[in-house]
């Protein structure tokens, strides 16, 4: 499964978060994947495609961060998965 996760840097403050990165690297466990981020013009917040079979890996991660980051996270279909989901209904 995908999941969509939506970072807020707490205080709009980015630097926590990239020294942390920089110094220890993503900290996920076993089994999360990172995919791909993208992150908004006034570096207040970050957006992250992960994937896992086991949504708690996802909290095991968040753990690491949670104090320099408040998060979001949308479980998420490709469009091509959602079409398919939907076809039956058109």
């Amino acid at each position: 499964m995908h999941y969509m996760i939506v970072e807020h840097y707490r205080n709009q403050d980015p630097a926590p978060v990239y020294r942390r990165f920089r110094d220890h690297g993503r900290l996920a466990p076993g089994g999360l994947r990172y995919i791909s981020s993208w992150v908004d013009e006034k570096l207040e917040c970050c957006f992250q495609l992960m994937e896992t079979p086991d949504r708690k890996l996802i909290d095991v991660w968040i753990s690491n961060w949670s104090d320099i980051v408040e998060f979001e996270i949308y479980p998420v279909l490709s469009s091509a998965e959602a079409a398919e989901k939907v076809a039956p209904h058109l």
